[in-house]
């Protein structure tokens, strides 16, 4: 077990990363779940795979849950589903003290994060993250959000969990291109700040995505403890640290836009691509060697990732994803930072970009 501290003033709290923890949900709750009934938000699949598990532990603890089953997929962090959760955790009468379980992936984090913090001015959450992705990235730092007609994550608030609790057996119950689409985020951690880890990556990636399970658990331990040391020097972005996380971010939403936030690219793809973008435009404005972008590149290749833009199909001009990016919500007096990179494990925020330039590069992307 690995038990990784996110130190934030006023309100610390533990990210736990051990086998078997869906199954002992209760006690590794404790005595956060102080009321009989124990609600709990999922997904349809998720449910499927998890729920008689999670909720014999329950039972077992003397305590019911109430479970909320949500159709899987982004198209469910919306204002209706938002507005239908909260309805519900109202008849439930939720106290601010209580604390409502999320129990899926990104999704599942993201909306029920939101609506705990706009319960009663504040509700307490516990993320249980049964994706890779969620595990190393979302179910940390307190960004929670829905997606608008506008843009992805245009609407949310920073609403830190009481707890996470990271089981990487969920993993097993993945299909294989989600624990891929994951996997762009652990590559994520090596490339913005920790050279070292990006070549383990290279070295056990194809085992952590075969299934080995040491390789998945000491992935996601030093995902998390990347995750909270930044988190914990900028909680809310406001000195730039923490925007470094959105290394490929970025294009990835420009690209998810483009895609209508659907299964035809996953948001860890849609990363994945972005990442091989900052690195190549990096590249381009000859702040990085281009060998260390076709790395980075190569990587993606070999574990079955977006490499290539023009393989997308996306059918459209650079102009085109470019006018995505006006509505990320990193946009401030007009101008779009982007996360670049001077090599492999050195990733900066960049405020010079010039959009028309950007989009100069993507057209020629979209051509090879």
């Amino acid at each position: 077990m690995a038990v990784i501290a996110v130190s934030l003033a006023g309100r610390p709290y533990n990210v736990r990363v051990q086998r078997g923890l869906l199954g002992d949900i209760a006690q590794a709750c404790g005595p956060r779940l102080r009321k009989a009934v124990v609600p709990i938000v999922t997904d349809a699949n998720v449910h499927a795979a998890w729920g008689a598990a999670v909720e014999a532990s329950l039972l077992a603890a003397g305590k019911q849950p109430a479970w909320r089953v949500l159709s899987p997929g982004e198209k469910t962090k919306s204002w209706e589903s938002l507005s239908a959760l909260v309805d519900w955790l109202l008849e439930l009468e939720v106290e601010r003290g209580d604390h409502i379980i999320a129990l899926g992936g990104g999704v599942i984090g993201d909306l029920t994060g939101f609506a705990a913090s706009i319960l009663k001015r504040g509700c307490n959450f516990i993320q249980v993250p049964t994706t890779l992705l969620a595990q190393v990235d979302s179910s940390v730092g307190g960004k929670t959000a829905i997606n608008t007609a506008a843009g992805k994550n245009l609407v949310g608030a920073f609403h830190q969990p009481s707890l996470v609790l990271a089981d990487p057996d969920a993993l097993d119950t993945l299909p294989p291109r989600e624990v891929r689409a994951g996997y762009a985020e652990v590559v994520k951690y090596g490339l913005l700040g920790d050279a070292a880890f990006f070549d383990w990556c290279e070295a056990n990636g194809p085992a952590l995505l075969a299934g080995d399970a040491q390789a998945r658990e000491t992935a996601i331990a030093a995902s998390v403890e990347a995750k909270a040391r930044v988190v914990a020097e900028d909680e809310r972005e406001t000195t730039g640290a923490r925007a470094l996380l959105n290394l490929g971010h970025t294009f990835g939403h420009a690209l998810e836009a483009q895609t209508g936030f659907s299964d035809r690219l996953l948001h860890g793809e849609g990363v994945a691509m972005g990442m091989v973008l900052a690195a190549r435009y990096s590249a381009r404005r000859g702040l990085m060697a281009a060998a260390e972008a076709d790395r980075i590149s190569a990587h993606f290749a070999a574990t079955d990732l977006p490499h290539r833009l023009s393989a997308l199909g996306l059918n459209c001009a650079g102009e085109t994803l470019v006018q995505h990016m006006l509505h990320d919500k990193k946009m401030d007096a007009g101008t779009l930072p982007f996360v670049l990179m001077r090599g492999i494990g050195s990733a900066f925020l960049a405020k010079d970009v010039e959009l028309a330039d950007v989009a100069r590069f993507l057209d020629a992307e979209l051509a090879v």
